[in-house]
């Protein structure tokens, strides 16, 4: 047994933001709410069962079909989420081999490939486009370009190659890109790349695009052969440059044609080369886009003047600057800005900085600030968030800022507003997160506070259409969460902790199927002694409070349907530390938790000996008769389970048939099965209640468990009127009418009424006459 859908729970609809005023939230909100797209469903099961539906060389790698055959966009595409999920390795990079893949557009990032896996499953390709960031060491750049440089079609028509952040042997010496002329965007942030190699990829033909940053170039001079065709230019943290600030500018001043200049600081050079910059009148007179955030002395005057001289003017990167707080900025149509100043300024620059750990660190320590005590549903700026997160994992500032930012924009009510997609995807980030840090507490902090959020926890549409891959996710995230929460309870952390992780602990042993608690067998015999820890600290001090309420609540669940979890909570004292919570409060809320959880206990048919104590009937006895109809009705459950067998009771006959007889006078009293409770019970099987269907010799017994079935059938039709059946309790209830006893009327009753369920939700059931 576990507990109920109390109304007032917040609904699974969610309306999204006002197109008109959020153009951005609305699309967010219409992307992550709606069902992924048939080719990525597809391509995500073919991946799932590669090595099922692959055949072996001798070599170990794979191969796909002879008769299948990909389209261009496919095939890229399915690169792409190869490598994503990390499944790009050597062993399946071979599937690209033939020429029944058509590869174009080829994004291998961060993937765990060799030298010779890249060469046999990707250079003989027509490659237009090439995105090798972060792969692995085992790859590196000269190794890369030999490959790329091997097939003549490649050198005259691959268009852009992105290199950042990818090894170079110590011993190498100049990088060889002259062969790729058709090369037009060219970059290689964070990359052991010098001012021989910038001279090298100065004389590309069609070179317009190229990023310099972070690198080891010390002249730029080189740039003077590329300024007839050079458009964009990007170096920022250019911490090895020796040039003077008139001998930079000089150059800057004879690229002509550039559009785009980022000239943006890391922040530790404090440089003032933006300054300067400001202050020229004869340069970059076509430029559109300007990025100086993190530069010293920026005013807004001299930015302002800056822009007015340079109609053409679209964008301009102001974080981490003093500049972006006049009316200029938010009156001038058409212009973006990327700075600290307003929401506005901080989308933009959490969108344009998402690769560079520095000014996401920065943008998201602005968002924190501004969000604080908002009152707005901002599912654009949550996505930007989970976007610097994924971006960024082993960073602990971001992480840390990001966890924060998430809390704020998901508090309260926000979270409503937020497709569950969207929140399910921020969660398991902050558990990753967590991972990474296990010792960094205030993040833990964080993410316990962003899953006390009930819509986080609760809300996900199961009963949508979403594909396999999305619901094992789901559910991974879950039992992943309850581990990582459970092992926290142990921690004995401030009260308010101590809460979070006892309402957390609830609300997932709620989501989890008995199989997965059992797989959580010592985190759970760990989380229920510490839980009954609480009850007793709480009971001592006479302490009704909300943290009480919470771990009655997870005991609860905890035990539905896990006999090991009873006896542990039996031999932990937990029957009598709950007895002395029924004798020290007398709130219904409280009994009704303790009543269900001793309902899941008497299931465990081995525990009667011990729950047959003086204390034990005398208070359970005592709640039959309570005017709330939860509580009445749980201690009918508890006595219906323990007078079910004669065996416990022989020392004791008399007093089992005086409580056989006050539960049948009792039941009688009650309103209609078809009543309303407080709460709504719910039930996983009703397989417990099969024995009592079957008591013929305790038809007090058999009333209970109608009047149970009868109450939950009705209430929610779809789902027990076909548990009933698929679990073949329907002929029990038969064999009760047919019984002819006194309660033959009610199983007719029930029957009936199961029928008329059945049709009322288009439900095949079989025919009672």
């Amino acid at each position: 047994m576990v507990h109920f859908l109390h109304p007032g729970l917040s609904p699974r609809t969610i309306v999204p933001p006002d197109a008109r005023k959020d153009v951005l939230g609305f699309l967010v909100v219409q992307e992550d709410a709606s069902p992924y797209s048939l080719v990525n469903i597809c391509l995500n099961v073919l991946i799932a069962n590669l090595e099922k539906l692959c055949s072996e060389r001798s070599d170990g790698t794979l191969c796909l079909p002879e008769h299948w055959c990909f389209p261009q966009e496919l095939a890229d595409r399915f690169v792409w989420l190869m490598t994503r999920q990390g499944k790009l390795t050597d062993r399946t990079a071979s599937i690209f081999q033939s020429n029944r893949m058509k590869l174009k557009l080829v994004n291998i990032q961060k993937a765990k490939i060799s030298t010779a896996a890249f060469l046999k499953a990707f250079c003989h390709h027509k490659l237009i486009e090439l995105d090798a960031t972060a792969v692995h060491t085992d790859l590196s750049i000269p190794d890369i370009l030999s490959g790329l440089c091997s097939n003549s079609w490649i050198q005259e028509n691959l268009r852009r190659l992105i290199l950042d952040s990818t090894s170079i042997p110590r011993d190498s010496r100049l990088l060889f890109f002259g062969q790729l002329t058709g090369l037009r965007v060219l970059s290689v942030f964070n990359v052991c790349f010098r001012s021989e190699d910038l001279a090298n990829v100065s004389q590309l033909p069609k070179l317009e695009s190229l990023d310099i940053s972070n690198t080891l170039v010390t002249n730029i001079s080189a740039l003077l052969t590329c300024k007839d065709r050079l458009k964009s230019l990007t170096m920022h943290y250019l911490k090895c440059l020796t040039m003077t600030k008139p001998q930079i500018l000089a150059v800057i001043r004879e690229l002509k044609c550039l559009l785009h200049l980022d000239i943006s600081d890391h922040g530790q050079l404090r440089s003032d080369l933006a300054f300067h910059l400001l202050q020229q009148k004869d340069i970059l007179p076509n430029i559109e886009s300007l990025d100086i955030s993190g530069s010293n002395y920026i005013t807004d005057g001299a930015v302002e003047l800056f822009i007015q001289q340079r109609p053409a003017m679209q964008f301009v990167g102001l974080l981490a600057t003093d500049a972006g707080y006049s009316d200029f900025f938010s009156a001038k149509k058409g212009l973006r800005v990327a700075g600290g100043a307003n929401i506005s300024q901080i989308s933009e620059a959490l969108s344009c900085y998402r690769n560079r750990s520095c000014f996401m660190k920065e943008a998201l320590y602005r968002l924190f600030t501004e969000t604080f005590s908002t009152q707005i549903t901002m599912p654009a700026i949550l996505k930007l968030v989970a976007v610097g997160m994924r971006s960024h994992p082993l960073d602990l500032p971001v992480q840390f800022t990001a966890s924060a930012c998430a809390l704020n924009l998901t508090r309260q009510g926000l979270a409503r507003g937020m497709p569950v997609r969207l929140l399910s995807e921020v969660t398991c980030l902050l558990f990753k997160a967590l991972k990474t840090f296990p010792h960094y507490q205030q993040l833990q902090k964080n993410c316990l506070l962003s899953l006390t959020n009930s819509r986080i926890l609760m809300d996900v549409p199961f009963d949508r259409q979403f594909t396999t891959f999305i619901v094992r996710k789901i559910l991974f995230f879950r039992f992943d969460a309850a581990k990582f929460v459970m092992r926290w309870l142990g921690k004995h952390e401030s009260p308010k902790m101590q809460a979070m992780a006892v309402s957390i602990t609830s609300i997932l042993a709620l989501q989890l199927s008995p199989e997965q608690i059992a797989q959580l067998k010592e985190e759970v015999f760990m989380a229920v002694k510490e839980l009954l820890a609480i009850v007793k600290q709480k009971t001592a001090e006479n302490l009704d409070d909300v943290t009480l309420l919470f771990t009655l609540k997870a005991l609860w669940n905890l035990t539905e349907q896990s006999p090991a979890i009873c006896r542990h909570f039996i031999e932990n004292q937990g029957l009598a530390i709950f007895i002395q919570v029924l004798e020290t409060f007398s709130e219904t809320a409280i009994q009704s938790k303790v009543l269900g959880l001793l309902n899941n206990v008497v299931e465990v048919k081995e525990l009667f000996p011990k729950l047959i104590t003086e204390d034990m009937v005398k208070h359970i006895s005592s709640l039959l008769h309570s005017k709330d109809l939860e509580v009445s009705y749980l201690a009918a459950g508890i006595i219906a389970h323990l007078t079910s067998d004669k065996q416990p009771w022989i020392s004791c006959d008399l007093q089992r048939t005086a409580l056989l007889q006050d539960l049948y006078a009792t039941i009688q009293k009650w309103p209609s099965s078809s009543c309303k409770m407080t709460a709504l019970v719910t039930y996983r099987s009703f397989k417990a209640f099969f024995p009592l269907l079957g008591n013929f010799s305790q038809p007090e017994v058999q009333l209970w468990a109608l009047w149970a079935m009868y109450h939950v059938c009705s209430k929610n039709p779809s789902k027990y009127c076909k548990m009933l059946v698929e679990e073949e309790g329907l002929q029990l209830v038969c064999d009760i009418r047919e019984h002819r006893n006194e309660y033959s009327f009610e199983a007719h009753l029930f029957l009936k009424a199961s029928q008329q369920c059945y049709w009322s939700v288009s439900m095949p059931m079989p025919m009672v006459q």
